[in-house]
């Protein structure tokens, strides 16, 4: 009787070694083509982040202002009126591209709070002269403790706050004015139909 003769151990652990980079390569070629996929079905948006601030009040904080008097979270906690809250900075290529998107919107009358993320005073203060100074009130964030509260992953982020001071929206990157027809001024309707 003749024995059947064993691959060595290393052999085999060559094999599955060579295996990994192949499984790999097949499940991100499959999220690849889900991912198409549902951008032609109109589903997938890659400015989509999760936040955990929907459907809850703006959270607690209190930052100084870049002249003068900051805000705090109980100033937007309550507003009155529906708002955005834009988290910007003076180094931020988006922020530059959507300061005219801004300036529209401020000029249409929805007012913007700005917090500067992670910024020098004076850098913030030429970056509104540069690119104008859309904002009603503007509060400094220089270490980001508030808006990593806030769940923001980079700048620039926007929210939307009701009049009952909900965060009911919020987009990661630079808005522009497909984001306002498609995002915020569907927001702003169901808003006025609510009050």
């Amino acid at each position: 009787m003749s024995e059947v003769q064993q691959p060595p151990r290393r052999v085999i652990g060559r094999r599955l070694l060579l295996g990994v980079p192949l499984v790999v390569l097949a499940a991100a070629g499959g999220g690849w083509a889900l991912m198409l996929k549902r951008m032609q079905q109109g589903e997938f948006d890659p400015h989509s982040l999760p936040s955990q601030l929907i459907g809850k009040k703006v959270p607690d904080f209190d930052l100084p202002g870049l002249d003068g008097a900051g805000f705090t979270g109980a100033d937007l906690q309550s507003p009155r009126q529906p708002m955005l809250v834009n988290f910007f900075a003076s180094w931020c290529v988006p922020c530059m591209q959507e300061s005219g998107v801004l300036a529209e919107i401020a000029k249409q009358g929805l007012p913007i709070w700005g917090i500067t993320y992670k910024d020098a005073p004076g850098a913030t203060q030429a970056f509104l002269a540069q690119n104008g100074n859309p904002y009603a009130r503007i509060a400094m964030d220089r270490p980001g403790r508030v808006a990593i509260n806030w769940g923001v992953y980079g700048v620039p982020e926007t929210y939307f706050i009701d009049a009952g001071g909900i965060v009911r929206w919020r987009y990661a990157g630079a808005l522009t004015d497909t984001v306002v027809q498609r995002d915020i001024v569907p927001l702003l309707a169901r808003a006025e139909k609510s009050s």
